[in-house]
Parts: C-alpha cells; structure tokens; sequence
C-alpha cells in the first residue's frame, strides 16, 4: 500500500520589507512521504520570498516532473515565473527559463555543490537567474519546529530573514547568486 501525503497547515504573516508585500496567507502544504522537512520548508519560503498575485504550488508537489514546485500564473493560465526548490537539473531550469521568461532556485543544500552542477551546462538567462540559500543551521533548526498545525510570522528586511515558527524566533541572511 502506497503512502499518502501529509497535509501541513501554515497562518503566515508576512512582512517583506524590501518589496513592499505584506499579506496574511493560510497555506495548505501537502508533505509527499519521500519529501524531507528541509526541502518542504524551503518550498514555503520560495512561496512567501516570490508572493505575488497568482502565486501557486505545483499541482504535484515534488513528485511533480513537468512542473516546478511553485509557480506564478497570470490571468490566463501562463506560467509567468519558474521556481524551483532543492538542486533541480539544467534542464528544467533552461526550459522554465524559456517558458516563463523569469525563473529563480531556493535551495537547502550547500550552495557550492548546487552551483558547480550548472557549470558548462546550457541554461537559458543564467546570469539572470539567482539562486536562493540560507544558513544550513537555520534550516535545520526551522525545519524541526514543523507541525501538522503551523503558526508564523515571516519578514524580510535588508537581505535577513526573522521567522516566528511556532512560538520560536529565528533568522539567517538571504544569499543571492547568479547561476551563470
């Protein structure tokens, strides 16, 4: 018998700062059985770091294969931004490139490591495309306080993100590199 997904519940309010987004947002986060902590907290932050209007996760979660694991979606339906979680491959970041015209990749893992897998590969835009990481320690460290029932505030100023999760106050700086 096949596991089934975990439904995670998140009352986030967000304060990005350096954007100017402030918005309370209830997200409802299915948890695929083969998904870590670390790669679904990474997958929430995206979510909140590129909010906009029309903002969404993929309709597969990370079992998704055509699709990244958040997306932005115009009024028509077209993907407007690619974004991708963990250490996706060139591929998926050449050809969400060239779909959506803006891409960007959030990462858990050591970002080096992620970096040196573009390296010669072709990707559409790399130089445009940031990569996201945040402190290993802050990672592990939020992703530990996740429960089925979640309450957060998120801000952003200045680069620095200060996360509430659960009654628990953490903050790492936001690094940005280019993939290319």
């Amino acid at each position: 018998m096949a596991l089934s997904a975990t439904l995670h519940h998140f009352a986030v309010q967000l304060a990005d700062v350096d954007r100017g987004v402030y918005e309370d947002l209830e997200l409802r986060v299915a948890r695929h059985p083969s998904e870590t902590p670390e790669y679904m907290l990474t997958r929430i932050l995206a979510y909140c770091l590129q909010y906009e209007e029309g903002i969404v996760f993929s309709d597969g979660g990370i079992s998704a294969t055509d699709e990244p694991a958040v997306q932005v979606r115009d009024l028509t339906g077209r993907t407007t931004a690619w974004i991708e979680v963990g250490a996706p491959d060139a591929d998926r970041i050449h050809r969400g490139s060239k779909l959506a015209g803006r891409a960007a990749v959030y990462t858990h893992r050591d970002p080096v490591k992620v970096l040196a897998q573009y390296a010669g590969k072709k990707i559409h835009h790399a130089a445009a495309i940031p990569l996201y990481s945040f402190d290993r320690a802050f990672i592990d460290a939020a992703a530990a306080l996740i429960d089925r029932r979640n309450t957060a505030a998120l801000s952003i100023t200045e680069g620095v993100l200060y996360l509430d999760l659960n009654g628990t106050s953490l903050r790492t700086d936001i690094i940005e590199q280019p993939l290319g």
